[in-house]
């Protein structure tokens, strides 16, 4: 028979394993432990009678209680569609007005209509629908073809200057690449302009600009310069520009014009999701 070694600081005995002169004790797991090692065996093996759990050739063993996680899966889907499709049907006969003022119903346009901003418009917009140079910020209130909810879906519906034949369209003309105004009076007019937002172009006449301004371009941005939500034409006096405000952009603009494309999302996008869309839009904070 082996003698037993017992460790002398411990008092344990060892195993008789040795590494490098450290020798392996003989601790015991703890007895809790092994109890509930042995539980986790039982339990595995009823878990292989009652549940889902051994694979075949051409399935599976259903087990005693029959559960099925994607069966369960699928039926807590199908209720999400139903109860969606309900609430959908209201919004499909809701006008927007009564969407905005139905509790329900707006909340589940606002998340729709989030889903489906991020999917098809924040390429453009932004996550945050705050635009960048040539895509409009809708989260203020300026707004070339009217911020209304009723504007907001009609320009989302038809697009603008895209494939729909009701598309909204205003192509402000090139007056430099189409010989309308020669360099000087471009930026002459580009002075009086930026004048109007308290900015300035170096070697403008403002005077000789503002008589340019009313020959050309007071049929779309008025007399007082400030657009119009009708023909999409932007508002002069503020300090929000599209494609940029200083000196050099104001003159570009001017000289080749800029004819920038939204897409037309009736057709692509279902009825409620383009209704969603324009409640959420305004909801962003821009809307009137």
């Amino acid at each position: 028979m082996a003698h037993e070694e017992i460790d002398k600081v411990t008092g344990v005995a060892t195993t008789g394993h040795e590494w490098d002169g450290i020798k392996e004790l003989n601790n015991p797991l703890p007895r809790w432990w092994l109890w509930v090692f042995y539980a986790t065996i039982v339990f595995a093996v009823g878990y292989v009678f009652v549940y889902p759990a051994v694979p075949l050739v051409s399935g599976y063993t259903t087990g005693l209680l029959g559960h099925s996680q994607r069966a369960s899966a699928l039926a807590d889907a199908e209720a999400g569609k139903a109860a969606r499709a309900e609430i959908g049907q209201g919004l499909a006969e809701a006008s927007l007005d009564q969407i905005k003022a139905d509790p329900k119903m707006l909340e589940f346009a606002m998340a729709q209509g989030k889903a489906a901003f991020g999917d098809n418009c924040a390429p453009c917009h932004g996550s945050g629908a705050t635009g960048s140079r040539g895509y409009p910020n809708l989260q203020d209130d300026d707004w070339l073809w009217g911020g209304t909810l009723d504007d907001i879906h009609t320009t989302i519906t038809v697009g603008i200057r895209s494939t729909s034949e009701d598309t909204r369209v205003n192509d402000m003309p090139r007056f430099g690449d189409d010989g309308l105004l020669d360099a000087k009076q471009i930026r002459d007019v580009a002075g009086f302009v930026l004048s109007l937002s308290g900015g300035s172009v170096q070697g403008a006449d403002v005077a000789a600009g503002k008589e340019i301004f009313a020959e050309n371009c007071t049929s779309c941005h008025g007399d007082d310069a400030k657009g119009s939500h009708e023909l999409g034409a932007p508002n002069l006096t503020d300090h929000i520009w599209l494609y940029g405000g200083d000196e050099a952009s104001v003159i570009n603009t001017i000289t080749h014009a800029h004819r920038g494309v939204m897409p037309t999302w009736g057709g692509k996008l279902d009825p409620v999701t383009i209704k969603s869309l324009a409640v959420y839009v305004h909801d962003l904070g821009g809307g009137t």
